[in-house]
């Protein structure tokens, strides 16, 4: 698949939609499978270079119908990017920390059952699924820093960029982004811009992460999971790689796409029963 097979993916309407700010891109869709439930849940977070220009939410939806399809629910987030009004860092990260805490706050009144739960995040958003697992990491003098996060033990990255300070390089030839847009600034207060942002900088945090990969990605290279994965299990966390045959940077996320069982097999491991991992 290419960008244009990507940008057209679309899916069904969520079962409803919430918003958690005030800005027009943060929301959350949640898509409901058939039955009574309770539904494990797959929190899915976008990509597109963390800009508007690539689409977002809209493609996910097709993932999500193809879940919800096999009883899965779905937490299908959008957020404020780099090239919107309080986007960015530290924006960006706080939507995420707002987005769960909504979620924990619906699976009061939706049959979620929130211990098999596993956050799937595609390039951009693979990066930030694998902060959303590392936020107990996070200082607490942080403008990032969330008391009592929802816990995210369960990871699978799709051509996730999640290494902000080894993959600088690729992330601005990949997106064009810098590293300020994306984990801001040094300060005296904060002279070390990863150390809130940056999952590789943020282990161990106790989390299982599946990195998947198509083997022809060239925005995110199959190293590039083979190189977190070993960064990981080295800090003391799991983590494997699986590398889709054949696969571009989008057919990730594609449910009719040749990978999509791969993929689907990777969710369902995550959100499979804690005995039977």
């Amino acid at each position: 698949m290419k960008l244009a097979d990507y940008m057209a993916l679309n899916g069904p309407a969520p079962s409803a939609t919430f918003a958690y700010g005030s800005a027009p891109s943060q929301y959350a869709e949640l898509f409901l499978p058939a039955g009574k439930g309770p539904f494990p849940v797959a929190v899915l977070v976008h990509g597109g270079c963390w800009t508007r220009e690539f689409g977002g939410i809209v493609q996910l939806r097709n993932m999500a119908g193809a879940l919800a399809a096999r009883g899965i629910a779905v937490w299908n987030v959008e957020y404020r990017r780099v090239d919107e009004a309080g986007g960015g860092y530290p924006g960006t990260y706080q939507d995420m920390n707002a987005a769960l805490e909504l979620l924990a706050a619906k699976a009061k009144a939706y049959p979620l059952d929130l211990e098999r739960l596993a956050a799937v995040g595609h390039s951009a958003g693979g990066q930030l699924v694998q902060w959303l697992a590392a936020r107990p990491r996070i200082p607490a003098s942080s403008p990032l820093y969330t008391a009592h996060p929802l816990p995210v033990r369960q990871v699978v990255s799709l051509g996730g960029l999640a290494d902000l300070r080894r993959e600088a390089a690729l992330i601005a030839s990949s997106c064009g982004r810098e590293t300020a847009q994306l984990a801001g600034t040094p300060s005296a207060a904060r002279p070390d811009v990863f150390s809130d942002t940056n999952a590789g900088d943020l282990l161990p945090n106790g989390s299982r992460t599946i990195l998947v990969t198509g083997e022809l990605d060239t925005i995110a290279p199959p190293r590039v999971a083979h190189a977190f994965a070993a960064r990981a299990r080295a800090a003391g966390d799991a983590a494997e790689v699986v590398i889709l045959p054949g696969a571009s940077h989008y057919d990730e996320v594609a449910a009719g796409s040749a990978s999509w069982p791969l993929v689907l097999k990777a969710i369902e491991a995550a959100l499979a029963p804690a005995a039977a991992r």
